[in-house]
């Protein structure tokens, strides 16, 4: 049986709405989000994915706003995720449960996620035995099929996928920069939910934009086979032309991205042998490009005690380093303009709050410093 309903493969990842103020992940654009929806559902799609942290606390609130009460139940199909950070007790899960039936607005949610069971999480979600927890809201009818997230190695995704059956599916990390990253393991992870036949949903196509914004080398190839199709578009044909892959997540941020991103997956294409090879020669281009591969999730900051915009900067290294030799550039006076809001990348005082939560295990401390040196 597919759990998914033979959904058109474009989901709606509600964690990078669009914003009022820019300086404010919690100020989503309430009227913009509701006409990006609005594009997106009648163009036929009908996944949308939530949690508690996205858009600074205030994702699923506006699920509500822009979705929820606007549309009839039966027209959408809605997930959302329960995360190891935010409880410790045993009603401490009903409670947030609870919360997030009221702030989304619906009865029930079509899929629900323990959020990023890693290693250090597992142990917790054992502890106050989510797993079971889980199953008994399946079996109440308030969650129509229960999964979970992951970015950790695949042994211990073999693990988990081993010791819990009764899993419906996993939400993967991948895209066709990380896929033979042995950080990441996106591969690898992939082909232990293809032994244990889980169907996948994917975050991250796009790598947080890295791979709507590739160096130019990298669009040259992508342009000459074919002009029309954007950048971003490679990327998310990538991995939707995975077998088992049921679910594609994109963060959209704006219009012009939701009528994008829809125009090709509304009749979904999968890559031919040619495209493949043009998506591994640009991944080369990349890999030698990019400094720092942050995907820009945020959850860094959340806790950082300097108030340091740890993606935003990154991004902007990223950038600069990929425009090395182009003349002017203007990712010097955005770091300028940032720190005037935020603290500066020398304000980082080691404290490893960032590195214990980054889903990427990337080394921020070390990388806040060469973004100093090289801004400041």
């Amino acid at each position: 049986m597919d759990i998914f309903n033979n959904a058109k493969k474009l989901g709606f990842g509600l964690m990078r709405l669009p914003l009022t103020d820019p300086t404010d992940d919690g100020s989503i654009d309430i009227e913009l989000t509701k006409k990006m929806v609005d594009v997106f559902m009648e163009r036929g799609f009908t996944y949308f994915d939530t949690a508690i942290m996205y858009c600074g606390m205030k994702s699923q609130n506006a699920v509500k706003e822009v979705l929820t009460s606007r549309y009839p139940r039966d027209s959408f199909t809605l997930a959302t995720k329960l995360h190891a950070d935010f409880f410790n007790t045993m009603e401490g899960r009903d409670k947030i449960f609870n919360e997030q039936l009221e702030s989304t607005g619906v009865e029930y949610f079509d899929y629900y996620l323990l959020h990023d069971v890693g290693a250090d999480r597992y142990g917790k979600y054992l502890e106050f035995d989510c797993f079971n927890w889980l199953k008994e809201k399946k079996e109440k009818g308030l969650v129509k099929h229960m999964g979970f997230s992951f970015h950790d190695n695949a042994e211990v995704l073999e693990k988990v996928l081993s010791e819990q059956p009764d899993i419906e599916f996993v939400q993967l990390q991948i895209n066709y920069y990380d896929w033979d990253n042995e950080g990441v393991q996106s591969r690898k992870c992939y082909e232990v939910c293809q032994k244990y036949g889980k169907p996948v949903v994917v975050m991250e196509p796009v790598r947080g934009g890295t791979l709507a914004n590739v160096p130019p080398a990298a669009e040259t190839l992508f342009k000459n086979y074919n002009q029309e199709a954007s950048v971003a578009s490679w990327a998310i044909r990538f991995v939707a032309s995975l077998d088992n892959v049921k679910m594609v997540l994109s963060g959209m941020s704006n219009m012009e991205q939701i009528e994008d991103n829809t125009s090709y997956m509304q009749d979904f294409v999968p890559l031919n042998d040619e495209e493949r090879a043009i998506v591994d020669e640009a991944e080369k281009i990349i890999e030698a490009n990019v400094a720092i591969p942050c995907t820009g999730c945020s959850y860094c900051t959340e806790g950082c005690p300097m108030k340091i915009a740890i993606p935003r900067y990154f991004a902007l290294y990223n950038i600069d380093m990929m425009e090395q030799g182009m003349g002017w550039r203007p990712q010097g006076t955005y770091y300028d303009r940032l720190t005037t809001m935020f603290g500066k990348a020398s304000d980082c005082i080691a404290c490893g709050k960032c590195e214990s939560i980054c889903p990427q295990h990337l080394p921020i401390i070390e990388d806040l410093v060469k973004v100093a040196k090289h801004f400041e």
